[in-house]
């Protein structure tokens, strides 16, 4: 990682607990588990007062560091092996699938897939190929936002000339920019965004889409798996990767920051573009979309706009959309959301597939204290849906629920070769989605966790009327 270890000590606040995975040699990791000091561990730095605490605080905080350690250790093999597989897989799309590949390569003639060209895939986007909104789901259907806001998280994972084509020549909307903005967690420019807008109804709609976990990029998994938190005073605690990929500074969330700043910051700049935009149409309106990690990114970027009370830009606001997005911050940070929310008439719609694992990070426990808030949207492998305040099987490990998982991915594999008979061509799974269905017969949870069924939820799925979701 460029610029060191991930300890942070910034002194805006006071109560918080940063765990560092760099500075964990494991005989420290050992002394964690069997001392209940744990302040006098080297890697973790916290308040007096929470320096003595039970042994499941210590054993989260040793599973969250152990995974963090593993994936930094295997990040080099892990970008290796992304990059080679979706090279791989762009090179046989852009010969015309692998017979013609091998016909092209014994001829000398095969065409080279350029990474920043219009055609070219990222490893999500060769999972779930679909690009273009359900037709039967028009501009006025209940849907339709719902949708519009799962392709947009969907596209955010390609690159900018490819979610350019897609947005201007397949949905026929105005896009207005891609942004690679700083990530303070990574030390590098790693959180991406795109922005386009929708002009096919009579408001018009900016959506706002944060990009997700990459599946094999080990920061970003490191950003999920992290149990760290700063505690903002009236809000609540925080997650702390997700707060510095949206743009915390050194003093906190300043309202404003100098634009001169050699930085793009996402928050910051999103901020200024949507205060431009908005004031020169009247009748435009913005959502907030995001999958995965991109999900965490869309709630707090609202939760931010709330601690700066942008109340302007709250009562443009329509509503916040995520898909598979872990836990952001604790039971006071839920609840001064849900106020706020409530508040400002923002519509707040949290869609959970199944049994993905990621909803279910970080853990919520008495030691641990992360929290959802607001309806879940869940939705089981029929795409049969269902509005709860909490999905099943919350914290994901669980005994009790091993075995229904591993028979559950077992029939999510069958129905992929089942679905495309009984709806049509168009929920055909490729053989790299088949693939990661087999992978999730020893992971359940992780091939839930693809675009995927989240697309084919709002497609297919069915629920109460959405105006009962914030009851």
């Amino acid at each position: 990682m460029a610029g060191g270890s991930y300890y942070d000590g910034e002194d805006f606040c006071h109560n918080k607990l940063l765990v560092d995975p760099e500075e964990a040699s494991f005989l420290e990791l050992i002394r964690l588990l069997f001392s209940s000091d744990i302040k006098s561990r080297r890697f973790v730095e916290c308040p007096e007062n929470q320096r003595q605490r039970d042994f499941s605080h210590r054993w989260l905080i040793f599973i969250s560091v152990v995974a963090q350690k593993l994936l930094l250790y295997y990040r080099n093999p892990m970008a290796q092996m992304g990059h080679a597989i979706e090279t791989w897989l762009n090179l046989v799309s852009s010969n015309g699938g692998l017979f013609r590949l091998m016909l092209k390569y014994l001829k000398g003639n095969v065409a080279r897939p350029d990474r920043l060209s219009a055609r070219f895939r990222s490893v999500v986007g060769n999972l779930d190929r679909r690009v273009e909104i359900e037709t039967s789901i028009r501009a006025d259907h209940r849907k339709y936002k719902s949708a519009l806001a799962l392709m947009a998280a969907k596209l955010s994972y390609e690159n900018e000339a490819f979610i350019n084509s897609i947005v201007t020549d397949h949905w026929n909307m105005k896009f207005l920019g891609f942004y690679n903005f700083w990530n303070g967690y990574q030390r590098l420019p790693s959180t991406q965004a795109f922005m386009l807008q929708d002009k096919d109804t009579d408001v018009n709609h900016i959506v706002v889409a944060f990009r997700g976990t990459n599946p094999f990029d080990a920061y970003a998994w490191c950003t999920d798996v992290d149990i760290s938190w700063y505690e903002l005073q009236g809000v609540g605690k925080i997650h702390r990767g997700f707060m510095k990929a949206l743009g915390l500074q050194k003093d906190g969330w300043p309202k404003e920051i100098s634009l001169g700043s050699e930085h793009l910051y996402a928050y910051y700049e999103i901020r200024r573009m949507l205060r431009d935009i908005l004031s020169k149409n009247e009748k435009a309106k913005f959502i907030v979309t995001g999958h995965s990690l991109g999900g965490a990114l869309a709630i707090l970027f609202v939760a931010v706009l709330a601690i700066h009370k942008e109340a302007w830009l709250l009562d443009r606001m329509e509503g916040v959309y995520t898909f598979g997005q872990p836990r952001v911050g604790d039971r006071q940070f839920g609840n001064f959301m849900q106020d706020k929310l409530k508040e400002n008439d923002v519509r707040y719609l949290r869609y959970v597939y199944c049994n993905d694992m990621v909803p279910r990070l970080p853990y919520d426990d008495a030691s641990l204290l992360y929290k959802h808030f607001g309806p879940c949207l869940y939705y089981n492998s029929l795409y049969q849906g269902k509005v709860l305040w909490e999905e099943p099987n919350k914290n994901y490990f669980n005994l009790f629920w091993a075995i229904p998982k591993n028979l559950n991915a077992a029939w999510e594999l069958i129905r992929s070769f089942i679905i495309p008979c009984v709806k049509g061509r168009n929920y055909g799974e490729s053989w790299f989605m088949t693939l990661f269905r087999i992978i999730g017969l020893a992971i359940p949870g992780l091939s839930a966790h693809i675009p995927q069924d989240y697309d084919n939820s709002t497609r297919l799925g069915s629920l109460p009327p959405l105006e009962l979701h914030q009851d």
